[in-house]
């Protein structure tokens, strides 16, 4: 009894995982993700945050960016459940957990690991030869990137979220990791925070040799101080903001404005 029992567990540890059939994104890279895949079909839902990609104008929604509908959830049976913890709060992130669904948790703190999360999403969605296709692209484009843009000593830079309060990336985040693959270094990348707010006399005091913002209002905010004004530069790519395959690029464009000579 005891050897059958045996050999029954092992028969179960060896079986191949079942791939998902009926899969609920609960964050727009998410979604970028399965449909850079080719998996597209396979998402019954997805939490809407902005422009959604043409593939899945007509997926169901679950609901918004920290409003998910839990009843809508449920009702569309899913199988898997891919999240990014900052799309929910905390209690419904608890109560995912306990719906006995296979929930898949994507939180990238670096391009390696996006590429390694990008696989992970691949084999749980049965596309394991898309992933491994499409994870050796990204990992050789970053390699690319970072031999074309290293420098023996980084720039400085502070990348501006918003302004008004004035907020950052710390260094745990994921695109501070994309300065450095542009050969730049996140003037705040001691702080632990993923998003820290700070003050305009702490940026001085750092004296960063390029300021990245996201639109013209943050640039003209910076007129006010003459030292600064000449250092800022306009990043209006959103794609870096979403860590899915599409990021990479969002990267090389970002590595232009930082180093467009190189």
């Amino acid at each position: 009894m005891r050897r059958y029992g045996l050999a029954l567990l092992l028969l179960v540890l060896s079986a191949p995982m079942l791939a998902a059939e009926r899969v609920i994104s609960l964050a727009p890279s998410l979604s970028e993700i399965v449909v850079e895949l080719g998996a597209a079909d396979l998402l019954v839902g997805v939490l809407d945050g902005g422009d959604r990609p043409a593939a899945l104008a007509s997926v169901p929604s679950v609901g918004h960016y920290g409003q998910l509908d839990m009843e809508r959830l449920l009702s569309l049976k899913p199988d898997l459940i891919l999240l990014w913890p900052g799309s929910v709060g905390p209690a419904q992130r608890e109560q995912l957990q306990r719906l006995n669904i296979p929930v898949y948790v994507a939180e990238p703190h670096s391009l390696e690991q996006l590429t390694t999360q990008v696989q992970a999403i691949a084999d749980q969605l049965g596309r394991a030869e898309a992933g491994r296709q499409l994870a050796a692209q990204l990992h050789q484009r970053l390699a690319e990137l970072r031999q074309r843009y290293q420098r023996a000593e980084p720039l400085r830079v502070f990348y501006q979220v918003w302004n008004q309060p004035l907020y950052t990336v710390g260094g745990g985040q994921i695109i501070s990791d994309a300065l450095s693959v542009c050969g730049a270094r996140n003037v705040f990348d001691d702080l632990k925070l993923p998003a820290p707010q700070v003050s305009v006399e702490s940026v001085l005091q750092r004296d960063p040799q390029m300021i990245l913002v996201g639109d013209q209002v943050q640039k003209d905010a910076w007129k006010v101080w003459p030292a600064m004004a000449g250092r800022v530069r306009l990043v209006p790519d959103k794609g870096l903001e979403r860590p899915s395959g599409q990021m990479v690029e969002a990267v090389g464009r970002l590595c232009q404005v930082i180093a467009p000579g190189l």
